[in-house]
């Protein structure tokens, strides 16, 4: 089975993810938090079926989306490594430092 890592920004992103969703619905932070686990595992399997964003950012960075959120992961690291998980609608280039 492949594997991954998630650095310590997207650790923090998917618990921020999680305590906001719990406050509204315990259910569906547990949901989106298995949803999350699972596209990243079959991201470690298939690491190229995410998209380059040219308009975010230069590095060579992919991104994939589940529900609102997207993982933006470096496909070439081993074990794969998610950058960050962060909802669609922000800033993303802010991020990316553009």
């Amino acid at each position: 089975m492949a594997r991954y890592v998630l650095t310590e920004l997207a650790k923090r992103d998917v618990r921020g993810i999680v305590a906001y969703i719990r406050r509204r619905s315990p259910q569906a932070a547990k949901r989106v938090r298995a949803e999350l686990r699972e596209a990243m595992r079959r991201l470690a399997e298939f690491p190229h079926i995410g998209h380059l964003r040219e308009d975010v950012t230069d590095e060579p960075l992919r991104f994939w989306s589940v529900y609102s959120y997207l993982i933006v992961y470096r496909p070439e690291e081993k074990p794969l490594q998610v950058v960050r998980v962060l909802h669609g609608a922000r800033d993303l280039p802010r991020f990316f430092g553009r």
